[in-house]
């Protein structure tokens, strides 16, 4: 393929970012506007609340293994490429005494603080006091790897921080950006805020985009544009963009699996939405996903338009709007079931939904709260449900529907069944 010709007085930054966030393998496309990033933000928040509060009573434990903060971590660790690895700064290292909130109880509370101050503040001031404050403590082990958690706080004050990251933005700006210093975090910050204004009308105010953008940088996948005027360094530039254009093509199976992952998504959706309406209840489903394509229609068509007041004003209000499917009784307004289906993301973020609405005052009359998801991932359930963090749960009659007895005998109970008992019946116990 010919490279394009971009004339010299062109913006090549923004030939980039034209040609990057047309890329289906990019991963702008790949995660920045994946839908279930979204959903992610108010479990990881609440996680982090979670990691506070067992600080401050003392229950927090002294290894990262089985920790609340080894699982809110690990939902981000699970979010695609971009976060791989955001885990392993959080490891405990006991050769080295690394990172030092595991047994050193000071330092564990100022880490609570800390998280408290950036879950507090609404500002960049407060976000930024907050990191200048931990890093004067100079905890050993304790550096900017956790701006990944203030990002899921804040995503419009806070960029996400690793290697590639770094990397990408050095090769934009020209800068010598190292890691694990939280003033050298805040120096590329500060560039990144500066970077993304600049380019604001084809980025976003969350800076997960330019997040993204560095990082695909970082990582190889594009080439930055040249900062000096080289004619001979910007031809080799363009004929890099072009190259890039031809791998995609190439790894469009890759990006066909990921579709059909959504795809089979909205299909385990579009079962509980037909089966609840067959056994007599009115059914919401999830506020993101009402205008997805499904059976010649909308996932929404039929649906209600708007979950009853009780239920949504309320803290956890939005993230019980981003339930997947919602059972509810006719004309009562009350919730009669919960699904929360789990193809292929985060459990842990789909287990904080149902735990959102099931903790509610308004929710008493909830039969049962469901996680549903392929056969194969049952066992992967049972462990997420084991953590710590979720001794609650054994309260609660969760259950694990999998899609095999979804599929085979949901025409039947829609057809012959009423009420709650038939999906009971085919359903697991988990606690």
């Amino acid at each position: 393929m010919k490279a394009e010709t971009i004339s010299s007085d062109r913006d090549p930054m923004r030939a980039l970012l034209a040609r990057w966030k047309a890329d289906p393998n990019a991963t702008y496309q790949t995660w920045f506007l994946w839908e279930e990033r979204l959903k992610n933000f108010r479990s990881i928040r609440r996680g982090i609340g979670q990691v506070i509060a067992e600080i401050d009573a003392g229950a927090f434990g002294n290894v990262y293994k089985g920790s609340s903060l080894e699982t809110v971590v690990g939902s981000i660790a699970e979010q695609r490429q971009i976060f791989k690895g955001a885990d392993h700064a959080f490891l405990w290292k006991p050769k080295l005494r690394i990172p030092d909130i595991y047994e050193n109880r000071d330092n564990q509370l100022a880490f609570a603080r800390f998280l408290n101050a950036c879950v507090c503040c609404n500002e960049e001031g407060g976000v930024v006091a907050a990191i200048r404050d931990i890093d004067s403590r100079k905890i050993k082990g304790l550096g900017p790897a956790t701006a990944n958690l203030i990002y899921f706080m804040h995503p419009t004050i806070a960029p996400p921080f690793n290697t590639a990251i770094v990397k990408g933005y050095n090769a934009l700006t020209g800068a010598n950006v190292k890691l694990g210093r939280w003033d050298e975090y805040l120096a590329m910050r500060s560039g990144v805020v500066a970077t993304n204004s600049r380019y604001r009308d084809l980025l976003s105010n969350d800076l997960g985009a330019i997040a993204s953008l560095l990082f695909d940088l970082g990582s190889g996948r594009y080439a930055a544009p040249p900062r000096a005027d080289d004619e001979a360094a910007h031809a080799a530039w363009t004929a890099d963009l072009a190259r890039v254009r031809e791998e995609g093509a190439k790894a469009e199976k890759l990006l066909a699996a990921a579709r059909e992952g959504d795809r089979t998504h909205t299909e385990v959706q579009g079962w509980l939405r037909d089966l609840g309406s067959g056994l007599g209840f009115e059914v919401w489903v999830a506020s993101n996903d009402r205008s997805r394509a499904y059976a010649g229609g909308r996932l929404g068509d039929g649906c209600l338009k708007a979950l009853p007041e009780a239920l949504t004003a309320r803290t956890g209000g939005d993230a019980v709007r981003l339930i997947d499917v919602l059972w509810l009784e006719q004309g009562a307004g009350r919730v009669a079931a919960a699904f929360e289906v789990e193809h292929t993301t985060s459990i842990y973020s789909g287990i904080v939904r149902l735990l959102d609405l099931a903790l509610g005052p308004a929710v008493e009359s909830a039969r049962g709260l469901f996680l549903v998801a392929p056969d194969d991932r049952e066992e992967q359930v049972r462990a997420q449900l084991a953590r710590p963090a979720f001794s609650r749960i054994s309260d609660l009659s969760v259950r694990f529907l999998p899609y095999s007895e979804l599929e085979v005998h949901r025409h039947s109970m829609a057809r012959f069944g009423h009420g709650m008992k038939a999906v009971e019946a085919v359903a697991r116990a988990l606690s």
